[in-house]
């Protein structure tokens, strides 16, 4: 890997210790052969294989065959609820919207909030596991003691309060409402982002003490350079493990908020408020309850099956295949 050098008196007497030490600098990057070797472990993963078709089906279903559905806010009020049928794959609800419909578009929802939330928690903890991580210290206690902290809150009662606050005024940002999709993917990942916070100060601290490390510090690398150039790098595979099981336990936290009536409100729908909708008439309504609730089900499960197959496929324990 090319590195910006800003003193080449420090580069010459690094080649001249050791000619070799740039080499091995960039020979600890992961490579094109590193990522083809994790893409056949992956591939021999056959449920993370599966698991993850079932992702990109889910995905082109909600954001494409929501598309030929009919509204999911059509009410047909003179007719009755009707269960699953080749009209209406999964039946109409009390007010004889098709339920196909507004469980396509609910997952929308569902999937914008799980992956917004896997995203921006993702950024917030890498940036704070990096910078304990590498500069350890003071620096370092003050922010796992603040990790620590902010992991031991309650975070169901948390966002429940908050959420119940409403829309509240941010000056020149304008205003937010706190239970649209925006507000709960930005309260979830100010939640969430302690675990990979944790994750990647770990992988930080072992990785400064590499030898790499030291050669990039021997020929004037910055130290944001030597973070966002060779240790992050490193930390990929752990980052992208611990992303999906973000976006899992995303899907779980906001389904459940919003079943309790504190996350996504009606007429936006999404998986959990269609969910609570549903407890009502259960008896007399199944299919309101069930297809939304193995929807959510089966990308739960899909999403720890992909993640179970990603942290197989990036172990650098594991042994090459051939």
């Amino acid at each position: 890997m090319s590195m910006r050098v800003g003193d080449e008196s420090a580069r010459a007497r690094a080649e001249s210790i050791d000619p070799d030490l740039l080499a091995r600098d960039v020979a600890t990057t992961p490579d094109r052969n590193h990522w083809r070797v994790a893409l056949r472990r992956f591939a021999r993963h056959k449920l993370a294989v599966v698991a993850l078709a079932f992702l990109v089906f889910m995905v082109l279903a909600c954001w494409i065959g929501a598309r030929f559905a009919p509204s999911p806010t059509e009410q047909h009020l003179l007719e009755p609820p009707s269960s699953p049928s080749w009209s209406h794959w999964f039946g109409t609800d009390e007010l004889s919207r098709d339920e196909l419909s507004r469980v396509l578009h609910g997952g929308q929802v569902s999937l914008r909030v799980a992956f917004g939330v896997a995203v921006l928690s993702t950024v917030i903890g890498v940036v704070v596991g990096a910078l304990a991580g590498f500069y350890r210290g003071w620096l370092d206690g003050l922010l796992m003691r603040f990790t620590d902290l902010w992991i031991a809150l309650p975070a169901l009662p948390i966002l429940a309060v908050v959420v119940s606050i409403g829309t509240v005024d941010l000056g020149p940002l304008g205003m937010l409402d706190l239970g649209s999709p925006f507000g709960v993917t930005l309260l979830l990942s100010l939640l969430l982002w302690g675990s990979i916070a944790r994750v990647v100060r770990s992988a930080t601290l072992s990785l400064r003490e590499r030898e790499f490390v030291d050669a990039a510090r021997t020929i004037g690398a910055s130290n944001s350079r030597i973070i966002v150039r060779h240790v992050l790098p490193n930390c990929f595979g752990l980052i992208v493990v611990n992303a999906t099981l973000v976006v899992a336990e995303a899907i779980l936290v906001e389904t459940t908020l919003s079943f309790l009536g504190f996350g996504i409100q009606p007429p936006t729908p999404s998986w959990g408020n269609l969910l609570s909708n549903s407890i009502g008439n259960v008896e007399d309504q199944w299919w309101l309850t069930v297809f939304p609730g193995l929807c959510i089900f089966f990308t739960v499960l899909a999403v720890n099956f992909v993640g179970d197959g990603l942290r197989d496929a990036v172990d650098p324990r594991r042994p090459a295949l051939a």
